[in-house]
């Protein structure tokens, strides 16, 4: 089969899969995110080389036990806190020019906080005040698109200053502002007519978490895999690699989505 048609269906078999399971309920959100937990563990074990046998076992219990949790405020808190804990080890990582070697505790604290945890609070993420709603992370994944869409394209046609080239030679500062633009942009329109909420800055600002932690994401899971020394962090999806490939972004901003919803409870 032709490389080009294998990337499109596969692409387009998981964004059907994707949106049809956090449109139709909370289980079968929490369901696909279980197993796309499960596969993306296994690939960072293998990239970090931790014990799978053990890991994979331990972050599916946990998965079990808090993916419908979101309402234990303390939980939520403490999750959250780790995650973003690990984000800012990992961007200190990222902006490190002296090449770093995790010791074997760290890279399991790595994959609670950078694998394991953004999985399941995900699922706290498409729980709004009158209780789940789908539309709330099937706009987010739209913003992350959008963010990658257009930085992509406004990086190719004027993009000039590498943005990382360390990293990502491709990565362009000016894709990164057009993209920014475009999903703050997107995030308006998104609140407007799709999420119809009456407050729009919520939704501008949740654009620009994206844009920034998104971008960033993606960019601490190139450095892992030019570390490790492989293209791609799996094979599961013909063309696009493994599931830490097409949730890097998502793995990454969701843990300060969570961060700036707390603080919007702890703050009213």
């Amino acid at each position: 089969m032709n490389e080009t048609l294998k990337r499109a269906l596969s692409g387009a078999v998981y964004i059907v899969l994707l949106l049809g399971c956090i449109s139709y309920s909370k289980e079968s959100l929490a369901i696909l995110f279980g197993i796309f937990m499960l596969i993306a563990v296994y690939e960072f074990c293998k990239i970090a080389q931790l014990n799978y046998y053990f890991s994979i076992p331990i972050a599916a219990v946990a998965y079990y036990f808090l993916w419908n949790k979101s309402q234990v405020i303390n939980l939520k808190t403490i999750q959250v806190s780790i995650a973003i804990i690990i984000s800012i080890k990992l961007l200190i990582y990222l902006f490190s020019i002296q090449k770093t070697t995790f010791k074997i505790v760290t890279r399991y604290l790595l994959l609670i906080g950078y694998i394991i945890i953004p999985f399941i609070i995900t699922n706290y993420v498409a729980i709004g005040k009158k209780g789940y709603n789908p539309k709330i992370l099937i706009s987010i994944l739209i913003l992350i698109w959008a963010n990658d869409t257009f930085a992509y394209l406004v990086g190719k046609n004027i993009g000039r200053n590498k943005l990382f080239p360390s990293v990502s030679p491709k990565k362009t500062i000016e894709g990164f502002i057009g993209g920014l633009v475009f999903t703050i942009i997107s995030s308006i329109f998104l609140s407007k007519f799709y999420i119809e909420s009456k407050i729009l800055y919520i939704w501008i600002v949740i654009a620009i978490i994206v844009s920034i932690f998104s971008t960033l994401g993606d960019l601490i899971q190139s450095k892992f895999k030019r570390v490790a020394g492989v293209k791609d962090s799996g094979k599961i999806m013909p063309g696009h690699g493994g599931i830490l490939d097409r949730l890097d972004s998502i793995i990454f901003v969701i843990p300060f989505i969570n961060l700036f919803y707390l603080i919007l409870y702890y703050v009213s």
